[in-house]
């Protein structure tokens, strides 16, 4: 056998081992481990986990984004920990302490920034996304909720003390920052959606919502839903609804009530109210199916323990399930064929078939709270 023979042999050989040694991040995810500050990697297609990520710090209150090709978790700690995580090698590549105390963060649309919202110091502190350097502090008088990206390679925030919106742009050779006032009492968190062109802020001190035009030449602040929320009733909210950009099902936004046992549908383009849907409990997350067909929702303790489903054109439920206590969060695979659900007092994610509503799988996983897919790498506001 000629050299070039055998090194032709050699490398047929080699290729069946090689193709088992990579893998794709398209099928991948991460789910919080709140109270072990670890993460668990896992693949959509196994329906199991293939990793964990431990040493992360407090994740009682922890969210994440990723790169752009999918590579990278960039992990917000509620210890104001910022860290990176290679989910293929399953490993943390960077971490930085970078505050007292953050509440989530956002990457912006070209991949290269990473912003932290901070409750102490307060305002947002901005990173390279390569290295973890701090490049920016956006400061603000009080604690920033509802931290978003927007098109444009811009952050938009609020200010809990203050009662404003800031948005902060990064096209050019320094940060431009933009300054709303009055956006209403205590906005607590915000969703943009998903063309990037309305954020949406709700409030906790007083009835309604505040909605901005990012796409506006000079973006104002426009009263939504005046005669729904918290701030005409002392009533006990047992948790915060989240709002983020996947309640935006087809032409409508599914809004999560403050304190009342029903979600608000509005209008997308109008932003008026156009219907509400009287649920379990205390609603927590509405969210949209891929293709907005359905809204999954979850609810508040004590009442936690049970998912409903909504039909996005009758706004009706049409299905419930009892997955187990504390049910935390939901996530939905790209196209929405299955929905995974975290139980954090059972210790498992059980995964259902959004078709049928049927348990399909279930993974043991440690007091599980956020999950993320990678899919969300591909979208504004996630």
């Amino acid at each position: 056998m000629t050299r070039l023979a055998a090194l032709l042999m050699c490398s047929v050989l080699a290729a069946p081992a090689l193709a088992q040694e990579l893998r794709a991040t398209g099928d991948l995810g991460v789910i919080v481990e709140r109270a072990t500050g670890s993460v668990l990697i896992v693949d959509q297609s196994e329906r199991a986990a293939i990793g964990r990520v431990e040493g992360l710090g407090d994740l009682s209150h922890a969210s994440l984004v990723f790169s752009p090709d999918e590579r990278f978790a960039y992990l917000f700690g509620r210890d104001g920990g910022l860290s990176k995580i290679d989910i293929l090698t399953q490993q943390v590549v960077g971490r930085v302490i970078q505050s007292g105390n953050s509440i989530g963060g956002a990457i912006s649309d070209d991949g290269k920034l990473i912003a932290v919202a901070n409750y102490e110091p307060g305002g947002v502190k901005i990173f390279d996304a390569d290295t973890l350097e701090e490049l920016a502090h956006i400061e603000a008088d009080g604690k920033a909720l509802g931290l978003e990206d927007a098109a444009g390679r811009k952050f938009v925030f609020s200010v809990w003390d203050t009662n404003e919106t800031k948005i902060v742009d990064f096209s050019g050779a320094e940060p431009v920052v933009t300054t709303l006032s009055d956006i209403g009492a205590n906005p607590y968190d915000a969703l943009v959606t998903d063309d990037g062109r309305t954020y949406i802020a709700g409030l906790f001190g007083e009835d309604g919502l505040s909605a901005i035009d990012l796409w506006a030449e000079v973006p104002e602040v426009k009263r939504i839903l005046p005669h729904y929320g918290r701030g005409q009733e002392e009533m006990p909210v047992y948790k915060m609804p989240h709002l983020e950009g996947w309640a935006k099902a087809g032409d409508q936004i599914v809004l999560p009530a403050v304190h009342h046992h029903e979600v608000l549908w509005v209008d997308a383009r109008t932003l008026e109210e156009t219907g509400r849907t009287a649920v379990h409990s205390q609603p927590v997350f509405a969210m949209a199916r891929p293709g907005g067909r359905h809204v999954w929702v979850n609810f508040a303790h004590p009442e936690n323990d049970t998912i409903q489903v909504i039909d996005t054109m009758t706004h009706e439920v049409i299905g419930e399930m009892v997955p187990g206590p504390a049910v935390l969060h939901m996530e939905f695979t790209s196209r929405g064929t299955e929905a995974w659900v975290s139980v954090r007092d059972e210790n498992k994610v059980v995964i259902y078939d959004t078709t049928t509503l049927e348990p399909i799988g279930e993974i043991e996983v440690q007091s599980p709270s956020g999950i993320f897919f990678t899919a969300r790498a591909h979208r504004l506001g996630l």
